[in-house]
């Protein structure tokens, strides 16, 4: 078990999506654009050599363009991984925090007759995971406590070097705690480890902070979010 400070972690925003050019919220469960399946190509030819290489665990969220993205953008990963017994692992935990029909997921069993998405771990996705209601809730409260969980998940886990395939939103929320509407674009993959080991002094409640180490991959344009309109609920 690696310890935590010397652990690298590669968050990465999913390319560009059908709602981040229409703006159009009420997409349900928007999947990439033609861009954004080119965008995602890059995003190989951008780590194939490097991450894909040396990465031993690789996850993203459930919805489909995190699941598009992380087909196209890291097939030499998932087959050398999949050959050591780990498919790729979705989690629910890394939705997006909006509760607009564009950043609410399928239904499992939806996913499961996509072909594009064969072989896939789709195990985690409960009955609930795109309800957004209770730890799923589109609220400050709860979109905070979905971000603590992930960082102290990626934490504990064994691995050394973890891929995470998420959105650009709850980005914002797992290494600020907020969302500080700070740029991230499509594709754009950076490196972070953590900045104390479990239970030392700085690590207080838990929150398991992450510190960035370099920028791997810019990425696109920093297309807009569904929280541009501020749809975020209250507390």
């Amino acid at each position: 078990m690696p310890k935590a400070t010397e652990k690298r972690i590669y968050l990465t925003r999913h390319a560009e999506a059908e709602h981040n050019v229409t703006e159009d919220w009420t997409i349900r469960d928007a999947p990439l654009t033609a861009r954004g399946r080119e965008q995602a190509a890059g995003l190989n030819e951008a780590t194939k050599d490097t991450v894909q290489a040396t990465a031993d665990l690789l996850i993203t969220s459930g919805l489909k363009r995190t699941l598009q993205t992380t087909i196209l953008g890291f097939p030499a990963l998932r087959k050398r991984l999949e050959a050591e017994g780990k498919p790729v692992l979705v989690l629910p935990q890394l939705q997006e925090v909006n509760d607009l029909p564009c950043d609410t997921g399928s239904d499992r069993a939806v996913l499961e007759a996509d072909p594009e998405f064969a072989g896939l771990d789709l195990s985690a996705l409960t009955p609930d995971w795109n309800a957004k209601q209770g730890f799923y809730a589109a609220t400050e409260t709860a979109i905070r406590a979905r971000a603590r969980w992930v960082r102290n998940w990626l934490r504990a886990r064994p691995e050394r070097r973890i891929v995470v395939v998420s959105h650009g939103d709850f980005l914002r929320y797992i290494i600020k705690g907020e969302n500080d509407h700070g740029a991230w674009a499509n594709v754009e993959m950076r490196e972070y480890t953590f900045a104390v080991e479990e239970g030392e002094d700085g690590d207080g409640d838990g929150e398991a902070w992450l510190v960035p180490v370099k920028e791997v991959v810019e990425g696109g344009e920093d297309e807009p979010t569904s929280t541009s309109l501020e749809q975020v609920s209250g507390a």
